[in-house]
């Protein structure tokens, strides 16, 4: 017996046993029919949507049945979660937040030094921006990990975006008051974002997009660090790489100094040594953790007892001592320089709220406790607000600082205040202390610090699960280096969209077969072993249809229909396609234009004698083909609960015709 005559045998037995299970289901079992839902109120049907949009999280639930005074407990409550856990705090958790709050105030004070030089600010202003906001944010914030203070991108971002518009020496006090200005606003879009729950929109930044920028910018602080480390007095003002690389080789012969570059290798090198410890052994976490301030001290000393800052190595100077100025008056609030400082504003506010809400969420998951993303924005903008009329430019949640807080046992954000009462204590009696301290040894620590954020397994992670999360990872990582910081912004907010634009205008479709042995349809790809239905088409589409893309969801399944129908006339014993069964469960939506696409593909099919059938269409999709009367052009009959009922259907019918 030759081959193809096992095939028409083969196909002869599947349709007999179409139609006899058919025959047996009928007897056994009744087809159900796809419900219509009720038609609901209007005004209802808006109202829910716009609470699941905005109010997913019931936020007013807590008040309900309360009387007034527990609502106005409540409320404040809600503002300040300190008054809520407050209530429940205790000596053992203030031993945890007073050894963790010791130990990241003593990685804040160098770090913050460096960063300030990052925005192109005096030292003093990194110190100031790390005893206001974090007060704030103990009252404000809802995170019980998250330790606040400037960071390194942050820093460099809006260093980059302002040094665009002001000559930070020649032009400083106006500079100084831009940068105020841009924190003031980074402060009121966070605070806004918060009150008006548009958290979701820092979403659209997707997480393979933050891993290409992250480590772009770390690259590219870690390069701007090359002046330090190195002794370099003139540098170039650019940030990319090219700009940078040519700035440090032609200031080779003349421009290094030794005694600098000894001084920034031997401390970096101790650094990552320390870092080395504490990734070995979680125990000594706090290692690392005093490294950066122990560097600074014996550094320092290092200098004032050699003098060799007369040597050309480059030292802090002075730093301003007291505590942070009022600089409400600075604030830009008419003029040119308003627009400017709303536009750099933004952008840091997006950036700062997105690396905190992910750290957040990060240590959140870790405890085990739920993380109020719209109070976060409200009290990271809060704080910022503040931070702007106290002479400190924007605050985030700092992921080196807040996993040193982690690791130290932290409970609260107690942690925050004790940080806050150390740099206190250090502007008002330490500060003069800084003046011999190198900058070689501030380019260290910041080197050190940023090497974290270039994640390398992230990446190759990206790689082997979705090329194009990768390509978005590469693109904003080679933007930032190649480019500037707002460029690689720029191109990874684009690259977010455009996989967003690319899935919601070509969603997937797949042919379905039957799974041997059961009554279940799967793609035919996933599951090889799944066959074909003789004589049907199974599509099965994975995506709301809407105008975007229902033009390509009809073209794509005729063409499946002309791929299916050219092997059948390639087969000898195969009946053609007489029937398409569109499964519509994945369709959690369909507008007029997806209707429309529906009823050209229904009068396509009629032309090819090929009957159109839906297969469990949801509630809404049901509810608009019923207004629409689709149901009624194509025959309420040729709409199933299931893919199985839509073929055991088909099947007496396809018997019938076979000669």
């Amino acid at each position: 017996m030759d081959r193809s005559t096992e095939e028409a045998q083969t196909k002869e037995m599947d349709i007999r046993s179409l139609s006899s299970s058919h025959h047996h289901s009928q007897s056994e079992r009744y087809i159900h029919k796809v419900g219509v839902p009720p038609k609901q109120n209007l005004f209802k049907e808006f109202r829910e949507t716009l609470k699941e949009t905005f109010f997913a999280d019931d936020p007013l639930r807590p008040f309900k049945d309360r009387s007034r005074s527990q609502k106005f407990i409540l409320g404040i409550q809600t503002i300040f979660p300190i008054f809520e856990w407050g209530r429940k705090y205790n000596l053992k958790k203030l031993r945890g937040d007073l050894i963790a709050g010791l130990t990241i105030a003593s990685l804040c004070i160098p770090q913050d030094i460096g960063y300030a030089k990052l925005a192109n600010l005096d030292p003093q202003y990194g110190l100031y921006s790390s005893f206001v906001p974090p007060l704030i944010y103990a009252f404000m914030g809802s995170s019980r990990d998250i330790a606040i203070g400037p960071v390194a991108v942050v820093s460099l971002l809006l260093g980059t975006m302002l040094q665009n518009e002001l000559d930070p020496i020649n032009e400083k006090a106006q500079y100084q008051r831009l940068a105020f200005t841009a924190t003031f606003f980074a402060g009121i879009t966070q605070v806004t974002l918060g009150f008006f729950r548009l958290g979701f929109l820092i979403d659209f930044l997707s997480h393979a997009a933050i891993v290409g920028f992250m480590g772009g910018a770390a690259v590219t602080i870690a390069l701007q660090q090359l002046k330090g480390f190195l002794g370099i007095k003139k540098f170039t003002k650019k940030s990319d790489i090219i700009s940078v690389m040519h700035s440090v080789v032609a200031s080779a012969h003349h421009g290094w100094n030794w005694q600098t570059i000894a001084i920034g290798a031997s401390f970096l090198s101790f650094l990552l040594f320390a870092k080395f410890i504490g990734k070995k052994n979680k125990k000594f976490f706090w290692v690392p953790a005093i490294a950066p301030l122990i560097s600074v001290i014996l550094s320092t000393f290092f200098v004032y007892i050699t003098r060799a800052d007369k040597q050309g190595v480059q030292i802090v100077k002075n730093i301003k001592k007291g505590i942070n100025p009022s600089s409400v008056n600075e604030i830009y609030f008419s003029g040119d320089y308003l627009l400017k400082g709303f536009r750099i504003g933004v952008v840091a506010g997006m950036i700062g709220l997105t690396e905190a809400i992910a750290i957040g969420r990060t240590f959140a998951a870790m405890k085990d406790y739920q993380l109020d993303g719209n109070k976060e924005m409200v009290a990271l903008g809060a704080m910022n607000v503040v931070g702007s009329m106290t002479s400190c430019y924007v605050a985030t949640g700092s992921f080196s600082r807040s996993a040193v807080n982690f690791m130290a046992g932290c409970e609260t954000a107690v942690s925050n205040i004790v940080m806050s009462c150390v740099v206190f204590l250090t502007l008002e009696f330490i500060t003069p202390l800084f003046k011999y301290t190198p900058n070689a040894i501030l380019a260290s620590i910041i080197i050190n610090a940023v090497i974290s954020l270039i994640d390398i397994g992230a990446a190759t992670l990206l790689w082997k699960i979705d090329k194009f999360d990768f390509v978005a990872c590469m693109g904003a990582f080679f933007g930032v280096v190649f480019s500037s910081v707002e460029i690689g912004l720029l191109i990874a907010v684009s690259i977010s969209f455009a996989k967003i634009l690319l899935q919601v205008t070509r969603p997937r479709t797949a042919i379905l077969g039957k799974v041997p042995r059961t009554t279940v349809y799967r793609n035919i790809q996933q599951y090889p072993e799944a066959t074909k239905v003789p004589g049907v088409l199974i599509v099965r589409v994975d995506s709301a249809i809407y105008f975007s893309n229902s033009n390509y969801v009809k073209e794509r399944i005729l063409r499946w229909l002309e791929d299916e129908e050219e092997e059948v006339k390639a087969a000898t014993y195969q009946p053609r396609i007489q029937f398409l069964i569109v499964e519509m469960s994945p369709v959690t939506d369909i507008d007029t234009s997806g209707i429309h696409a529906l009823e050209g593909l229904h009068r396509s099919l009629e032309k090819r004698e090929v009957q159109l059938i839906l297969a469990n269409p949801g509630p809404v999709v049901m509810d608009k083909l019923h207004a629409s009367s689709f149901t009624s052009l194509i025959g309420e009959d040729n709409i199933f609960l299931t893919v199985a009922d839509a073929v055991s259907s088909c099947a007496p019918k396809l018997v019938e015709e076979q000669p």
